[in-house]
Order: C-alpha cells, then structure tokens, then sequence
C-alpha cells in the first residue's frame, strides 16, 4: 500500500510492527527465527512452538522492509530467521522439516517436560556463564529479573525464569553503563554467542520431521528472495536443493501430480491446492533468482495441473481439494489468509505472473475470474484476504517487464541484478536472455525475444511495459534511473 499510495502511515505501521516482534519474546533473541505467537498483550510471552512456514512468510516480510527502508535491522533479522532454518530445520537431502515444539525436557531434570524450557534463563544461570559485570549490561538490555520476567504464566511453568526481549535501545543501555554504543553492541553480541553455546548443550525440543510440500514452497521463495535482496549464495543453494528435492520425491512425473508429505523415504497423501499454488509460487521466485528454465517450466506445467485438478469452471477460482477423492461430500474455496494465505489468493498472483511471462490470456483470464469469485468476500470484509487484494493491486496496476540481456554469470549481469534486486518493486516480472535454452523457451511465448541480444557485447537491461521497452541501457545509473519512475513518492499522510 506504501508503494502504491506514498501513504507515510502505511510504511510506518508495518516497520513498527515487525520491528516489535523482532524485539518481543516471540522472536529467538539468541538463535534467530519465530515461536508460534504470543501469549500476552505486551509481545513478551510466546507460545514457544516454532513452525516453518512463520519462519519462510516473516522472512519475506523483513526482507522487503529492508528493500524498502535500508535499515539493516530488517536485515539482519531475515538473515537470522533463514540460518535458523538452514540449521535447525534441513534435511540433509534439502527439504525443510516441519515445526520444533513448544516444549521440551528441563535441563535440571529431563524426566520432565516444559513449555519453553530450552529457551528461557534463571538470572544465576546468565551470571554464571557471562560474568557479573557483563550480566548486569546484558540482564538491563533483554529485561532480566532476579525473580523471572514471565507477563503471564498460567501453568507456573515459568517460575523463576526469564524470557530474553528488548527493554532497550543500544544507545540508552551505553549511557546507563556510561560506555560506548560500539563496546555495548559488542558485548551483547559475545554474550549472545556464549549462551546460545551454552543452551546448544541443553535437550533440544522434539522436531516434527515430515516435509510438506506447501510450506516447503513457501520456504523456497523466501530462500530465492534471501539470495536476491542480501546476496548471500548459501540462500539459493538451498532454495535450489529444496525444489530439487520436492520435485524428485514428492511429484509423480508421470501423472504430473504432487504428494503432499515426505517422511524417512515415504510419500504420501494426494497434495491440496495450496501445495501446487505455494509451490508454483516458489518456483516462480527460484526461477527470478537462478534463471534456471526448468523451475519456470515446471511451474507451468504445474499450474496446468492444478487447474485440471482444482478449477472451478463455473465460478471461477480453485476448491481446496480435487474431484476425485469420493469421501469428500462437499469442496470448499477457502476465503481466508489466516496464519497462511488461500491457495486461491496466492493461486491468482502466480497466473498473472505467469501471463506476464508468458502472455497466455488464458491464464489471465483465470486470474481475474479467481479475484472475482472472492470480491464479495473482499468488499465486505477486506482485512481477511490481505493477501488476494496484493494479487488485486498485480491485476490493476501496469506490471513492468525487466529482461536482462547476458550472460548470467557475468558481472555486469549481477551489478544489474544487485541494483534491480536493492529496490521494492512488487509488479515486476524479471527475465534473462542468455541466448541459451532459456531465452528460446520465452521466446516461444514472446516472440521478440528472440531478437534481444546484449549491446555492443555488454550486458543490457531492457525494462518494458505490456511488453513495449524503453531504449535498452547497459549502464547501471541509467536503468536504475528507469526503474525509479515506478516507485511512488513518499507523502505525508493525510
């Protein structure tokens, strides 16, 4: 809405928000990444459960506030949030583990079980790992108590203990210890470091090990988004690990059709509609940040599927299962983006950018017919589809076309990439003609091009609109300059 409208309160709201759940007891302070939810009015008391798809739709959602602020706090806080994953929830093969839960065995006494148990702290503990001294700095900063810091604690689980969060700004705690902001910084982060130690030796909690295919879609797209806003390799190795990984065991490539769950070497249960549409949409992403032509074909291929399997011809969108299952009496289109988005709603965004890409007016077509079906839903009450009306904004604005034209290992290619990548620009489809298999395969579909080729053996972009491009530019300043025409200005909010 930001974007759309330079509406100052919008971007205020949201960056608020995510910074005070990045300081709250909902977020990980030591080993990065979100428990379930809170519990208390004040963010400080999560339920300590950690599930994978909070951790891919966070990401997403800091990595974006970044874009578009340039505080290096929302950084840092999506860079954590996808090295906890890589750590803590991989599969050696590539796909990502379920949820770790909320509780686990007391350090002091394993025979029993806790909520939170191996997150939280007695201020004796902290004191004794840390230093008296350091203790004290640190104990201030993340709202330590002698007695605990639990806000609410029902079950008297917390007796004692202490959930880290941010009481503080670096720069108030420094002239409270009337030290330096650069030493305070340092010395939460070696004290991070040696209780994050500390608590690696402590039973960890259980972990849901099955791999689902919807979550792990939506893992790969904030993989893919980690690689392209913070260029940080390992983020698209993984992403590319992951899809390769649903791809050669939970989809059958003779039916063309997906399996929902993978455990130990067994893969079952047929997939839903949100495991195509949230697997569509991270192999989409994939494909923006690898080039790699066989995750946009797959995804193609698997849209085609989905609709064969979950259209509605008659009232346009999808059911949340299949027709052919007879144990099921009723099919039903989700309306609601709960703690995960509709199939649908997600379903719409994915066939718009797959027109774009692939100017098929069909899937155009599908995709107005999908926003349609749910605009009773959205007029009446918009809060519940937050994520079809950002498929809605897709439909109604003019997306912009970026094809680069090179090589895409070539470091002009990655300069240009880097500075298309630093920008929020939600209605783009990006594009590479590397004059390789690629380029042939979007040319089938958009037949000029073929006729793209870098200037004067340079990478160039070529940045377009309904497929009709500005004079194409190799220099840098002069794309970007291109790209900003497409951001609205900030204004104040009325």
């Amino acid at each position: 809405h930001y974007h759309k409208t330079g509406a100052q309160v919008a971007m205020e709201m949201t960056t608020t928000t995510l910074r005070k759940m990045a300081d709250g007891g909902m977020y990980d302070q030591l080993g990065g990444g979100f428990h379930r939810y809170s519990v208390d009015g004040q963010w400080r008391v999560p339920h300590f459960e950690k599930m994978l798809y909070d951790q891919s739709q966070l990401a997403i959602s800091y990595l974006e506030a970044f874009q578009i602020s340039r505080d290096a706090f929302f950084a840092e806080i999506a860079m954590a949030t996808l090295d906890y994953v890589l750590r803590d929830l991989q599969d050696p093969d590539g796909g990502f583990y379920s949820a770790e839960d909320a509780d686990s065995p007391l350090p002091e006494d394993p025979k029993h079980h806790a909520e939170g148990a191996f997150y939280v702290w007695s201020q004796k503990e902290i004191t004794h790992i840390l230093g008296k001294e350091n203790a004290a700095l640190f104990s201030h900063y993340y709202g330590i108590k002698p007695d605990g810091n639990a806000l609410s604690d029902p079950q008297g689980e917390f007796t004692g203990k202490n959930i880290l969060y941010v009481t503080d700004s670096i720069e108030k705690t420094a002239a409270r210890f009337n030290t330096a902001a650069e030493k305070v910084a340092e010395i939460l982060k070696q004290a991070r470091a040696q209780l994050f130690t500390a608590r690696s030796k402590r039973p960890r909690p259980h972990l849901d090990d099955k791999v689902i295919t919807s979550w792990n879609g939506l893992m790969i797209s904030a993989l893919a988004k980690g690689y392209q806003i913070l260029d940080k390799k390992r983020y698209l190795t993984a992403a590319q690990k992951c899809a390769d990984f649903i791809l050669d065991n939970l989809y059958d490539s003779t039916s063309q059709q997906l399996y929902r769950r993978y455990r130990r070497g067994d893969a079952g249960l047929a997939a839903l509609l949100e495991d195509y549409a949230f697997l569509v949409q991270g192999l989409l992403d994939l494909y923006e940040a690898s080039f790699d032509i066989k995750y946009l074909q797959k995804a193609a291929a698997l849209t085609e599927k989905q609709i064969q399997l979950f259209g509605d011809a008659n009232e346009g969108g999808f059911f949340n299962t299949a027709g052919n299952d007879p144990t099921i009496i009723l099919k039903l289109k989700t309306d609601y983006d709960g703690a995960e988005p509709t199939g649908n709603s997600i379903s719409a965004l994915n066939l718009l950018r797959l027109s774009q890409i692939t100017n098929n007016t069909n899937w155009q077509s599908a995709a107005v017919r999908t926003i349609n079906a749910f605009a009773g839903s959205m007029m009446e009450y918009p809060p519940i589809l937050p994520q079809m009306l950002v498929a809605y904004y897709f439909q109604n604005e003019k997306p912009i076309q970026i094809i680069i034209a090179g090589k895409a290992d070539a470091p002009a290619t990655s300069a240009m990439l880097q500075s298309i990548n630093s920008m929020f620009l939600p209605h783009k489809i990006m594009l590479l003609a590397d004059n390789n298999k690629g380029q042939k395969y979007l040319a089938k579909h958009l037949p000029f091009l073929a006729e793209i080729q870098p200037i004067d053996g340079k990478s160039t972009a070529f940045i377009c609109e309904n497929y009709t491009c500005k004079l194409p530019t190799n220099d840098l300043q002069k794309m970007k300059s291109l790209l900003e025409k497409n951001r609205k200005p900030p204004r104040r909010a009325e």
